[in-house]
């Protein structure tokens, strides 16, 4: 399922988390650190894979 969806964006333990501004937390597969968008408002666009998961296609801000 293709998501377009924007966020804070969250380092924790295990990679990435995005806050979602409509509710929730996704876990995030990234294949590019985007060090300089943590703890931002940002836009997400992947792939939901799995309840929780996305993998990211990109990461910019919002």
């Amino acid at each position: 399922m293709p998501v377009n969806e924007t966020g804070r964006l969250v380092r924790d333990a295990g990679g990435f988390l995005l806050h979602r501004d409509q509710g929730g937390i996704w876990r995030l597969i990234l294949h590019r650190v985007p060090v300089d968008l943590v703890e931002k408002h940002v836009r997400v666009r992947g792939t939901l894979r799995a309840g929780d998961i996305v993998e990211a296609d990109g990461v910019a801000a919002a």
